[in-house]
This record gives C-alpha cells, structure tokens and sequence, in this order.
C-alpha cells in the first residue's frame, strides 16, 4: 500500500499528467478510479478537510449534472456534497493524499507539495 493515493479519471488530462509526475518521482500511488468507485459524503467532507476548501470549490460547475441537482451559488455545503457523492463527475480532479495532506492536481505541480 502506497502512502500516496490518487483520485483519478484516467480521461482527464491533468489527472494523467499528475500520475505521470508522481511516477517521475518514483511514487507508485494508489489510484482510486473515483467515478466507478465513488467517496460517499463522509470521505468527501475527509477530503475536503485535508484540501483546506469548501465543498463549492471542489465542485465542477460546467457538469450538466450540476444544474440537474438544483446545484447554484446559494446551495449548501451539505447539498454540493450529497451531490458529488450521488453524481462523483461533479468532483474536481485529481485529488492527491499523503497522510493528512492533500492537494488538487490543478495545476499537477500542485503534488510537489506533498513531497516535501
């Protein structure tokens, strides 16, 4: 088990060239393929604590799927994270953790800081 885990589509640009940076750096990480194997809410509000952001700021807004659920600027953070735990194509990706830390893959240099 890697002390790095990715969440990772594997369709996303970034997300595949933050895996790739991690592996330069010789980091094998474990990739969770979040949209077949979504985080429930209480992983997501985990994730989010680590992150340091709102729900608001890890949510995808282009997504149709955001203004199917009713989703805009004065939704709660309990309903973006329902959301994103019903419909995980709202999540923002990569998400990258190591241990308490973690940090989003946009840009993927972001996951340097997770080095150090």
């Amino acid at each position: 088990m890697s002390a790095f885990t990715i969440y990772h589509n594997p369709r996303c640009s970034k997300s595949r060239n933050t895996l790739a940076l991690l592996q330069e750096k010789g980091i094998e990480p474990d990739i969770v393929l979040y949209l077949e194997t979504p985080p429930d809410a209480a992983r997501l509000r985990e994730l989010l604590g680590k992150l340091g952001l709102a729900a608001a700021d890890l949510v995808r807004r282009g997504e149709a799927e955001y203004k199917a659920c009713g989703l805009g600027r004065d939704s709660t953070e309990d309903d973006i994270v329902a959301a994103m735990a019903a419909h995980p194509k709202l999540i923002e990706r990569p998400i990258v953790v190591c241990g308490e830390r973690a940090v989003l893959g946009r840009p993927p240099e972001n996951v340097l800081d997770l080095l150090d």
